[in-house]
């Protein structure tokens, strides 16, 4: 128990402020906790490996859980994993149920969060003893296996492939080290390049830029007027709240908040997709389903309880496996760059103050985020009125500073964070996928030497066909996920002709 002589007031307060402000970004229709984990990135090296874990990811936490105001109250999804909750939540809001439709969101985000924590606290360090028996080939098949998760969970497979590709293309720019199985000359540029990226892309400064640059991008495409009233920003005195709504419903909260875990383990997949699944069990399987969509307590339930467990499903790949679950633990990975650790099987065993201090600082972010939002949900609900044109600019300006000042003040890292932030509008507008591209970005290179050493010990290809049980199973999961976006693909195709052939003829 040596770790707790490392926990002091800052360290709480640091997990504190930044729940609050991961709320804050969350409330605000376009930001997200990838967004404000990426912008408070830097701050983490003046801060030490443990108070900035505790500042990240009390944003992270923060960040996921603030989604739920405007989509209850303005129906605008604050993050992509609070689609479902506009479900209910907008319609309890229009009528003048909306602090009663929060306060059962908060509820669920901190069972949801809590759990996943016992998860990642009991399975983690399991799958990393477990992983540290991986060869090289194994080791290889485990990010081909999460890259190919991610891009049969795209909306289309092939584009997740190519945008992860491109990932890995940008990855290999660079010096080809001689201890990876390279003859130390840089690659895949122009020669003028190499005094600039004699050593690639810097990590911090394009996740930075493809997570805050691009956004800020995209958003003010739309226009930095707001067009929000305070008509529309109203809780309503509503009906009396009771945890009582929880009777009888502890089951769709328990089954959300594994379901939301779950999905968080799979690499990139995102907190839409383990709401949107949750939300649909819950339809199935409910006896009341008809009211679902109507402004129905168990939908928040479900949406809000999966999407907040997506905090320490996510972390259960990047520390034993050194994966990142989704977009914002790779942003993550930048914290542990900074201080020159790696995360991977053997993070765990070799820094287990560091693992406690972690699962500490998540646990009480989310009792901090249920007592703000909780009690102080009237004040929180006024964030959405900030005007864009005021909250832009001065992101603007963190981002640009944070990535100068990451590496010394490398004014190159400037270009990098422009560079990746215009790239990752481009990409968005042409219709690629982000998640693919960064996660092929995180695990290009690494992919590259398990490869390489690998056929160095062989000799050959079928060193990857072993017969191998671990490389077997990996194979197998390989082709599932395959297999599962070529029938997926097919279903959505069979239903839009079905659509399109019920549709009368015009005129």
């Amino acid at each position: 128990m040596e770790f707790l002589s490392l926990l002091d007031v800052s360290f709480f307060l640091l997990a504190g402020f930044g729940a609050l402000v991961g709320i804050i970004f969350g409330a605000i229709p376009g930001m997200t906790a990838t967004m404000a984990v990426a912008v408070c990135l830097p701050l983490t090296y003046a801060l030490g490996l443990h108070h900035g874990l505790a500042l990240l990811l009390g944003l992270y936490v923060g960040g996921i859980s603030g989604g739920m105001v405007p989509a209850v109250l303005l129906n605008i999804p604050g993050t992509p994993s609070s689609i479902t909750t506009t479900f209910d939540g907008y319609p309890m809001a229009r009528k003048g149920e909306g602090e009663r439709a929060l306060r059962v969101s908060v509820i669920a985000s901190v069972i949801g969060g809590l759990i996943s924590a016992a998860v990642l606290f009991l399975f983690a360090p399991l799958l990393a003893d477990f992983s540290i028996k991986f060869s090289y080939v194994e080791k290889f098949l485990i990010i081909l296996l999460a890259l190919s998760v991610i891009a049969s969970l795209s909306s289309n497979m092939l584009v997740g492939i190519f945008s992860g590709v491109i990932g890995i293309w940008l990855s290999l720019i660079g010096t080809y080290s001689i201890s990876d199985g390279g003859n130390g000359h840089t690659r895949l540029m122009f020669d003028f390049m190499e005094p600039y990226l004699f050593e690639g892309f810097s990590l911090l400064p394009v996740l930075i830029g493809i997570f805050g640059i691009s956004t800020i991008l995209l958003e003010s495409e739309k226009g930095v007027k707001n067009e929000l009233s305070d008509e529309r920003v109203k809780l309503g005195k509503g009906s009396h709240f009771s945890f009582s709504i929880f009777k009888g419903r502890l089951t769709n909260l328990v089954r959300s908040s594994f379901i939301g875990t779950f999905v968080g383990m799979l690499p990139g997949v995102g907190g839409s997709a383990a709401s949107v699944l949750a939300y649909t069990q819950e339809k199935n399987l409910s006896r009341d389903s008809s009211e679902m969509g109507k402004g129905a307590p168990q939908g928040l339930i479900a949406s809000e309880s999966a999407n907040n467990a997506l905090t320490g499903g996510a972390l259960i790949p990047l520390l034993s496996l050194g994966i990142p679950g989704d977009s914002t633990t790779a942003v993550l990975i930048g914290a542990f760059t900074l201080q020159g650790i790696q995360v991977g099987p053997l993070f765990i065993p070799e820094n287990t103050d560091t693992w406690y201090i972690m699962m500490t600082a998540l646990v009480f972010a989310n009792f901090v985020m249920f007592f703000v939002m909780f009690y102080a949900i009237k004040h929180i609900a006024k964030v959405v009125m900030v005007p864009k044109h005021i909250l832009y600019p001065l992101i603007v300006m963190m981002c640009v500073v944070g990535g100068y000042a990451i590496n010394y003040g490398i004014m190159f890292d400037v270009w990098t964070l422009l560079i990746f932030g215009v790239l990752g509008y481009l990409i968005q507008k042409i219709g690629l996928e982000v998640a693919p591209l960064i996660i092929g970005f995180i695990l290009g290179s690494q992919a590259e030497v398990y490869f390489v050493k690998s056929l160095e010990s062989a000799g050959t290809l079928s060193i990857f066909f072993t017969k191998s049980p671990i490389a077997v199973v990996l194979w197998l999961l390989i082709v599932a996920s395959v297999v599962f976006s070529i029938v997926l693909s097919l279903k959505s195709r069979a239903k839009r002709r079905q659509n399109s052939s019920a549709d009368p003829d015009p005129v």
